[in-house]
């Protein structure tokens, strides 16, 4: 069970600065970077394609540490992947000789959960994605979006504290990606749980997030966060709002 604090950051990172070293050169990824995040927040890191986002998430997660700074989840410093931090990538990544619901049941699986079990959390999370008739369904025969949402049920079996999204949604078609948009809105609101995304869409910033933080070119830094008012619980009519449309100009302007 997650041990968050409502009125504590639930992660916080601090000073955090990342660099690629090899024997001949050295490559700044992220200059620096300080946030904090509340429990229950859906903030979007969104910039240019190399700018170091996807790589400050991954140090986010516990998946590399940073060359300077620290980050901290519920208070204590974070030294690696844990499972009340939730990780999904642009690619599903799914086991293709595994079904649906197998591929969501594996984490919990190897965690020892008995399989009955499993197998009932997992039939939970594949409903809530909407795909509680494709469990038996192998990865070859789903959509793109099937295959991320199965990924995303996957990540959520744990019931993380804190959901990480790493363009999970780049590779799909436009139309499928807004479809994806708004189950995810859903999701969110059914769920509750702290997420950050990184994307590099201003639209999908917008209608998915609290508040957008712009990061700059390599060596990505963090510009003044915009918050995004739109009344919750969303949709995608708000689209076409004049308030949704200003929020875009204002995030397409500071990107530059």
């Amino acid at each position: 069970m997650s041990t968050v604090v409502p009125d504590q950051p639930v992660l916080t990172a601090q000073g955090v600065q990342v660099t690629f070293s090899s024997a001949n050169s050295q490559l700044e990824a992220v200059a620096e970077a300080t946030l904090t995040v509340m429990p229950n927040e859906f903030v979007g890191l969104i910039g240019p394609s190399g700018c170091g986002k996807s790589t400050l998430l991954r140090v986010l997660g516990g998946l590399m540490p940073p060359s300077a700074g620290e980050v901290l989840f519920e208070g204590q410093p974070l030294r690696g992947p844990q499972r009340k931090i939730g990780f999904v990538f642009q690619k599903a990544n799914l086991m293709p000789w595994r079904n649906a619901l197998r591929n969501v049941t594996l984490p919990l699986e190897l965690a020892g959960v008995p399989l009955a079990e499993a197998r009932e959390r997992g039939r939970a999370l594949l409903e809530l994605v909407g795909l509680a008739d494709f469990c038996d369904a192998q990865p070859r025969d789903l959509s793109g979006g099937m295959q991320q949402r199965v990924a995303l049920a996957r990540a959520l079996v744990y019931d993380p504290a804190v959901l990480l999204l790493d363009e999970p949604f780049g590779a799909l078609d436009a139309l499928t990606r807004e479809k994806m948009n708004a189950e995810l809105l859903r999701i969110w609101q059914a769920r509750r749980k702290t997420v950050i995304i990184v994307t590099h869409d201003i639209q999908e910033a917008v209608i998915l997030c609290d508040r957008v933080i712009p990061m700059t070119s390599r060596p990505g830094r963090l510009k003044e966060e915009i918050i995004v008012d739109l009344p919750r619980p969303r949709s995608l009519d708000l689209l076409t709002s004049p308030r949704f449309s200003a929020l875009a100009a204002e995030l397409r302007r500071s990107l530059g």
